[in-house]
């Protein structure tokens, strides 16, 4: 669901996902690529890409550190081999 709504209200999906840095970014990159967007029109999809891609970055990095968290807390999983 934060996906979508990244994609269509790239600042609010962003908010909601805890990045505000990266709101104001979007607000900006928005207000750029309206200015521009009239004249090449792929750029006007430029805030909804940064934002999707930024929620998966921060879903992707909280994953990583929830697996870290368990490796320390319970060993590595059975059967593994260190290299």
């Amino acid at each position: 669901m934060i996906y979508v709504l990244a994609a269509l209200l790239p600042p609010v999906g962003l908010l909601l996902n805890g990045q505000p840095f990266s709101a104001i970014f979007n607000l900006v990159l928005i207000v750029f690529c309206a200015v521009f967007g009239l004249f090449f029109h792929m750029l006007l999809l430029v805030p909804s890409a940064h934002a999707v891609i930024a929620v998966h970055m921060k879903r992707e990095d909280r994953r990583h550190r929830e697996m870290v968290e368990a490796i320390r807390r319970h060993g590595p999983p059975q059967g593994y081999r260190a290299p």
